[in-house]
């Protein structure tokens, strides 16, 4: 069943609101050192677990993009929100998209972190074997980490975030998101869409960075503009996250 509110946490009481969806290797704790740069006077920003990870680790369901957005949307109704922004990191940005499709007149605004595009993300038959078998093998989430971070972290820093990722995912949810936010392609639905849109990315990202966005987003949404964060990689909100709350601060304000 879609639309059934699934765990989520309020942070802040101002204005500007918004929903925030996590990206595959992260439950909404991987937020925590983002939150501690967030303006509770300024901001209300929502953050839950998508069905599988976190508190919902045990929620069935179909473990899709568009079950993302209609428990997102629930959220909503539950916090009495008519209208909000919403934010999605990776794999979140995917179902941001579909939450803007299904309620255009709630949804004020989207900010992507390092996110996936509305075409997805083809993956080549070896870079497919990687990806499709972290969902069993710790050794593959460790190297995605490690390269779509740019090859910079330790390994202490590298096993904390794979450690996270097996602790707060189901290994069956976990899967199942993969073949959602990579092969699914609505592109066409979201072209020339007049949303107002910030592209938030690391300059060390070579999966999705600036070039993936020009390529993309950038094409299919005439408002959307791109910030490129110098220290950052795919995880921003964990690696450089007072320079990307201040974008996500300084967008919701404008």
């Amino acid at each position: 069943m879609t639309g059934r509110v699934l765990p989520y946490d309020v942070q802040g009481s101002g204005p500007h609101r918004a929903l925030v969806l996590h990206n595959w290797f992260g439950d909404r704790s991987s937020f925590a050192p983002l939150r501690e740069h967030l303006d509770g006077t300024t901001g209300s920003y929502a953050f839950l677990d998508c069905r599988g990870y976190g508190e919902a680790i045990d929620a069935d369901g179909a473990y899709t993009m568009e079950e993302v957005a209609a428990d997102a949307l629930a959220v909503a109704d539950d916090l009495g929100w008519d209208t909000f922004s919403v934010v999605g990191h990776s794999m979140g940005g995917k179902a941001a998209q579909l939450m803007l499709l299904e309620a255009p007149e709630r949804v004020r605004s989207l900010i992507g972190i390092s996110p996936v595009s509305a075409g997805g993300f083809p993956l080549d038959e070896d870079t497919w074997a990687l990806f499709a078998g972290a969902a069993e093998n710790p050794g593959h989430r460790r190297a995605i980490i490690d390269n779509t971070t740019g090859g910079r972290y330790d390994d202490a820093w590298l096993a904390a975030l794979v450690d996270r990722s097996l602790r707060r995912s189901s290994a069956t949810a976990f899967r199942a998101y993969l073949d959602s936010w990579s092969r699914t392609d609505f592109h066409e639905r979201v072209r020339d869409n007049p949303a107002r849109v910030l592209l938030v990315v690391g300059a060390h990202d070579p999966a999705l960075g600036a070039e993936a966005m020009e390529a993309t987003w950038l094409r299919w949404y005439p408002n959307a503009r791109l910030t490129v964060l110098s220290e950052a990689g795919h995880y921003a909100p964990e690696e450089t996250p007072k320079e990307l709350a201040d974008a996500i601060e300084a967008f919701l304000a404008a």
